[in-house]
């Protein structure tokens, strides 16, 4: 490299020494957690909390996490209850559970400063409840491809006939075959373009279904997870911090109608439709993400007047007028 000329960050290789990785446990949850920006912040300085989708782990964020280091932020991904190196989700519904350990985890980092929680997927939809309950003071919420409001064909099957069918098989089907199928799937649901999934993210996916027992599993959970979406977003209307809704248009999970769905729901919030990622843009185009969420955090994290006082404001300069 010339004297003097320096790389731009997307150019870098990955740098695991700015990553810092610990254990936590948040509401009785052993689990682990990925750690960017200075250890050391002054009081209020804004922190970014990052959730992970199903069936994928606080890894997702890795090369986000280095934009952000890189970018001098603060910023912290947690491995979600059931998934990474998290302890197991217990029986019963599945959204509570995850709600209590995304409301732990808050309350420990809201003490520190001003927080935006951004979530991919599943964690998009446990983004939303929180900021619907207001139990905590978070600054602003990032959603991206959360299901539930508009879904692919292939959300939706999830728990018919084929999949039942395969669940069902008396046979077990060899291991060698599963891990096969994982493999060619993984990246093409993943991914804008499967051609350059990366190894390394594609073994995390493709190491939760290495047979057939702990494919059936996933499968119950996830027909289990999208029955409970069906009622996983009462209280939207009482959203009032800052919201961005971020759209994917070669999602083959969620459609990118249901980002513009959410969008419509929440009329304060904005919109951003990118017709080139896939369900995991974090994985597609970490510079863009880090850059977005950057703006994003800025923004949401200035001093301001309460949406209700604003709201009232303007209705009263209305009225005089």
């Amino acid at each position: 490299m010339e004297r003097g000329k320096r790389e731009t960050p997307a150019s870098l290789p990955a740098d695991p020494g700015l990553i810092r990785v610990g254990q936590r446990s948040y509401a009785g949850i052993r689990t682990r957690v990925l750690e960017v920006g200075p250890k050391r912040l002054f009081r209020g300085a804004p922190r970014l909390v990052l959730l992970h989708g199903y069936c994928d782990s606080a890894d997702t964020w890795r090369p986000v996490l280095q934009q952000l280091a890189e970018a001098g932020i603060c910023a912290v991904a947690v491995d979600l209850p059931g998934f990474g190196d998290a302890d197991a989700l217990r029986s019963g519904p599945m959204l509570p559970q995850l709600d209590r350990f995304v409301d732990a985890v808050l309350r420990e980092q809201t003490k520190h400063g001003k927080v935006v929680l951004a979530g991919n997927s599943l964690g998009g939809t446990m983004s939303l409840r929180a900021a619907a309950t207001s139990r905590h003071a978070i600054a602003g919420v990032i959603s991206i491809a959360a299901p539930g409001f508009v879904d692919s064909w292939l959300v939706r099957a999830v728990g018919t006939a084929p999949l039942r069918l395969w669940a069902a098989l008396p046979l077990p089907v060899p291991g060698f075959l599963v891990r096969t199928i994982a493999e060619y799937v993984v990246p093409r649901l993943l991914y804008a373009d499967h051609g350059v999934a990366a190894a390394e993210h594609v073994r995390r996916f493709t190491e939760l279904f290495p047979d057939y027992r702990s494919t059936k599993d996933r499968l119950e959970q996830a027909r289990q997870l999208v029955e409970e979406l069906a009622e996983a977003y009462e209280g939207l209307e009482d959203i009032e911090v800052p919201l961005l809704v971020v759209a994917c248009g070669k999602d083959r999970l969620v459609d990118a109608a249901s980002g513009r769905r959410l969008h419509s729901l929440v009329p304060h919030s904005r919109l951003v439709v990118r017709e080139d990622w896939g369900h995991c843009p974090q994985l597609d185009d970490p510079t863009t993400v880090a850059e977005l969420m950057s703006y994003f955090i800025a923004g949401a994290t200035r001093k301001r007047k309460p949406r209700r006082q604003r709201v009232a404001e303007t209705e009263e300069v209305a009225a005089a007028g």
